[in-house]
């Protein structure tokens, strides 16, 4: 399982947010550059549709190979009065040629995307991950160097942490708890639900860069 909360910030704010995220987590961040494709399995192959996302990072010397399969989230009244999605998850290291495999199998890519910006890993109850990324689109197929961002001026900010249905609890307070650090800068919400930009970000930003974000969790 994963539990994981989504936002936005203006791009002008990331540095801000990076000293602040230094600050919480005490740890160096890690340069992400993540070609992803969405695949999803042609008619007839299974008797329910799947979608598969298969992950390059190609911030290694030699790019390696995820293949990810995100599962339904979590439902009940319980759920719904949490902050925080928690959703099934199987992911795996795999061979550079999963591509190959998953077209033999029947699947078809869908769209493509390439993630860069930084990430921060800590441990909090369990292993917290903040991903910061300029989410951007290819204008042709598999033309990385030619990528265009999504939306200019914003990046997407993701807070995960994996679970299980034995420890879920701890992990969402953990979450929140860790969530609310950031408010000042941006707001995170399930994924799905859109919040839009914090109207005081500037002021909160402008503190951040004058102080050097020195408080630590």
């Amino acid at each position: 399982m994963e539990c994981v909360v989504q936002g936005i910030i203006e791009t002008q704010h990331v540095e801000a947010l990076e000293i602040l995220l230094q600050g919480l987590c005490g740890v160096p961040k890690e340069s992400l550059r993540i070609h992803e494709l969405c695949l999803k399995s042609a008619p007839g192959l299974g008797v329910v549709a799947s979608e598969v996302r298969l992950l390059c990072d190609l911030e290694q010397p030699e790019p390696t190979w995820t293949v990810r399969h995100v599962g339904g989230a979590m439902r009940g009244a319980g759920a719904d009065q949490i902050s925080v999605l928690v959703r099934t998850v199987v992911e795996s290291k795999t061979s550079k040629n999963v591509l190959r495999f998953f077209y033999a199998l029947g699947y078809k890519l869908d769209h493509e995307l390439l993630r860069v910006g930084f990430a921060f890993h800590f441990q909090r109850v369990a292993r917290i991950t903040v991903t910061v990324t300029s989410v951007n689109k290819m204008p042709k197929l598999y033309a990385i160097d030619d990528a265009v961002p999504v939306t200019p001026g914003i990046q997407l900010v993701e807070v995960t942490a994996p679970a299980s249905p034995e420890n879920y609890t701890e992990v969402v307070a953990a979450v929140s708890a860790f969530c609310e650090y950031l408010a000042p800068l941006l707001h995170l919400s399930k994924p799905g639900v859109a919040t839009g930009v914090v109207p005081s970000a500037a002021a909160a930003a402008a503190s951040l860069m004058s102080n050097g974000g020195s408080k630590s969790l």
